[in-house]
C-alpha cells in the first residue's frame, strides 16, 4: 500500500473522537434555509465551513454571496497534471417540527450508543465533515494527491434557487473534471452504496380562497363552500384508485424501464418486511405493479407535504375558514420537465376545482432527474475504495431523493457526478431524531481516504 496512504487512515483512526466533536460542532448551528429567524445561523455554519477548510489546508476559502444564502468556495491546485475533482456539499438543513417529537434538543447532538441525533447529522453536515475529515487525514500526513475545489451551498433544502444563478456566474472558478457528490446514501451498513440516479423535484403550495373573512360556522356552515374541505376534495382527486397520479398528461414524458432496469431493481436487497420497519408503517401503498425499489427511484410521485387551514390551536373555535393551503411536491423522473408538470396540475385544478372557491398555484422550485452514466469518470475508483473499506463491491440504486445541483452540474458545467454518502434508511431524514450511525461515518472517512488517492492515478483517462 502507497505509504502517504496508510498514513492518512492511520491518522484518520487515531483521530475519530475529534472527527465526532467537529461534527457535533456544526450540528448545533441551526442552520434552517427556509426560515428568514435563521439567517443569521446561515451565515454562522458557512463561516464555520470556510474555517475548517483554511484549517485543513486549503486555499483562497471565501464566502460567496448569492440572492439568498451564501456560497462557499476554496481550492487546492498544486498538483501539477493531477485531476481536478469539485466536492459539493449543502450546509443548510430541514426545520425540526415536530419539536415534541424529539426525544433530545435538535440542535443539541446527543450521543445513543453507536449513534449521533441532531438535525442535520445525517443529512448532509455529517457527510460534509466526513469529507472534510477525509482530506485533513491526507494533508497532515503529506501533500493531496490531486487537485480540489469545494462548493458548499446553503440551499439545497430549498431546492437550490440561486445556485443556478450563481454557478452561470462563476464557470470558470469552477471548471473541474469531476464532482464528487457525498449527499447520498447507504442501502444498509454493511451495504456500500453508488447512486446512479435521482428524481427531479417539482414544489408547489396551492392556496383554497373561499369567503374573503372568516364566518361563524354555526352561521354560514351549509350555505358556504369550506375552503379546507374543497382543498382536501382536490387532493383526493389527485391519485387514481391504483395509486397513479391523475394530472392531465402526468405520464406522457415517464421513461419507460427496460429490462434490464428490472433486474436492477429486483436485485436490490431490501423486502417489503424491510421498507415496512424503515418507514415505521404496518402496510405498504403506491402504484400497483410496481416494486417498492421501482416506485422510489424510477416512478413519479405527488405527496401532499403539509397543509395548514382555520383554527389549529388549543380547545375549540368554531370557524369556517377563508382559506386553505397544501404544500405539494412532485418527484419526477427522467424526461419529465417541471415546467410542464406545472401545466398538467393547472390544468387539473381548471377541471376540478369547483366555482365556489378561488385557487392559486405557487412553484416554489423546480428541476430535473439525474442519471449518473455507467462510464462516469471516478466510478471505478469510487467502487474500489468503498471495495476496500467494505470488503464488498457496491450496489448501484436510483435514489427516490432529489438533488438539484447535480443537473446544473451537467448543464451548466458540463460535469458529471459520483454519488456517494454514509447516511442509511433509518436515519430519519428530515424527520424528528434524525441521527448518524457513528461506525458508518467513520468506514466512510476511510474509504474517500481511498478515493482521492484512487483518483490520482487515472488523469489520462479523463
Amino acid at each position: 500500500m502507497n505509504e502517504h496512504l496508510q498514513k492518512s487512515l492511520d491518522y484518520a483512526r487515531k483521530n475519530e473522537e475529534t472527527f465526532v466533536e467537529n461534527l457535533a460542532e456544526l450540528v448545533r448551528i441551526p442552520s434552517i434555509s427556509t426560515k428568514k429567524d435563521n439567517s443569521k445561523d446561515m451565515a454562522n455554519a458557512a463561516n464555520w465551513v470556510k474555517e475548517k477548510l483554511t484549517t485543513i489546508g486549503m486555499k483562497n476559502a471565501r464566502v460567496m454571496p448569492t440572492d439568498l444564502h451564501p456560497v462557499v468556495y476554496a481550492e487546492y491546485l498544486e498538483s501539477p497534471g493531477e485531476p481536478t475533482v469539485l466536492v459539493y456539499g449543502h450546509y443548510d438543513v430541514q426545520p425540526v417540527e415536530p419539536l415534541e417529537l424529539w426525544n433530545s434538543p435538535p440542535f443539541e447532538p446527543t450521543r445513543n450508543g453507536n449513534l449521533m441525533v441532531g438535525r442535520g447529522t445525517s443529512d448532509m453536515k455529517g457527510q460534509v465533515v466526513a469529507t472534510l475529515s477525509a482530506i485533513e487525514s491526507i494533508t497532515k500526513t503529506g501533500k493531496l494527491p490531486i487537485n480540489l475545489k469545494f462548493l458548499f451551498e446553503g440551499e439545497e433544502e430549498i431546492g437550490s434557487p440561486s445556485i443556478e444563478k450563481w454557478m452561470n456566474a462563476n464557470k470558470d472558478l469552477l471548471k473541474a473534471d469531476l464532482c464528487l457528490n457525498p449527499d447520498s446514501g447507504m442501502l444498509g451498513e454493511e451495504l456500500p452504496t453508488l447512486t446512479k440516479g435521482l428524481r427531479g423535484i417539482a414544489y408547489y403550495e396551492l392556496w383554497v380562497h373561499g369567503p374573503d373573512h372568516d364566518l361563524h360556522s354555526g352561521m354560514a356552515g351549509g350555505a358556504v363552500h369550506n375552503p379546507a374541505q374543497a382543498l382536501a376534495e382536490l387532493i383526493a382527486k389527485m391519485h387514481n384508485p391504483d395509486g397513479s397520479i391523475a394530472l392531465p398528461g402526468f405520464y406522457n414524458d415517464v421513461f419507460v424501464m427496460t429490462e434490464q432496469d428490472r433486474a436492477e431493481f429486483a436485485a436490490l436487497p431490501h423486502t417489503d418486511k424491510e421498507y415496512k420497519k424503515f418507514f415505521g408503517v404496518s402496510e405498504l401503498w403506491g402504484e400497483k405493479n410496481f416494486i417498492v425499489a421501482e416506485r422510489l427511484g424510477a416512478r413519479p410521485t405527488l405527496e401532499v407535504n403539509g397543509i395548514l387551514s382555520g383554527f389549529t390551536g388549543e380547545g375549540q373555535k368554531t370557524v369556517l375558514p377563508s382559506w386553505a393551503m397544501a404544500k405539494i411536491s412532485c418527484r419526477l423522473v427522467p424526461h419529465q420537465d417541471p415546467a410542464k408538470v406545472t401545466e398538467q396540475f393547472k390544468q387539473f385544478l381548471n377541471v376540478q376545482a369547483p366555482t365556489t372557491i378561488q385557487w392559486e398555484l405557487k412553484q416554489l422550485s423546480g428541476a430535473r432527474a439525474s442519471v449518473i452514466a455507467n462510464d462516469q469518470p471516478g466510478l471505478t475508483q469510487m467502487a474500489k475504495a468503498l471495495e476496500s473499506v467494505w470488503g464488498k463491491k457496491p450496489l448501484y440504486p436510483r435514489e427516490g431523493g432529489s438533488i438539484p445541483i447535480v443537473g446544473y452540474f451537467q448543464q451548466i458545467l458540463g460535469l458529471g457526478s459520483v454519488l456517494t454518502g454514509f447516511g442509511l434508511p433509518g436515519d430519519n431524514l428530515h424527520a424528528p431524531n434524525e441521527h448518524i450511525h457513528l461506525p458508518t461515518f467513520h468506514k466512510g472517512i476511510q474509504a474517500l481516504i481511498h478515493f482521492f488517492f484512487n483518483f490520482s492515478t487515472i488523469q489520462d483517462n479523463i
